[in-house]
């Protein structure tokens, strides 16, 4: 199952060291097959506000994106954006193509029920 890395930068600064963060971060990526789908553009935002830009990385799965996050080599460049960046970012896993929002239905409704009773 594919998994992501996703970034929300509300504030950022084009400074050297991210300049630097962003000529190395390939190569860090590359050992564990992770690719940008989504590097900041301005999104057209439809409903609500979204400051700033985002970034979507896509791994073959979680423990991959886990170790590339984890790894001496992404670790070595991370405060390059971290100390001059603001945002959050995640690790989290997708969806199969086999997906059905409706099945998830019944979880949500249990889980909604259970907080009811308490």
């Amino acid at each position: 199952m594919s998994a992501y890395g996703f970034a929300h930068l509300y504030k950022h600064r084009h400074h050297p060291d991210v300049l630097e963060y962003l000529e190395r971060i390939q190569a860090t990526l590359d050992p564990f097959h992770g690719r940008f789908v989504i590097h900041g553009p301005p999104a057209e935002v439809v409903e609500g506000a979204w400051p700033g830009s985002m970034v979507l990385i896509e791994f073959p799965d979680l423990a991959e994106a886990r170790a590339w996050y984890d790894s001496p080599a992404y670790q070595q460049i991370l405060r390059l954006r971290t100390d001059h960046t603001e945002g959050d970012a995640v690790l989290i896993e997708g969806v199969g193509p086999e997906y059905d929002p409706s099945a998830r239905v019944e979880k949500l409704r249990a889980e909604a029920e259970a907080e009811a009773e308490e």
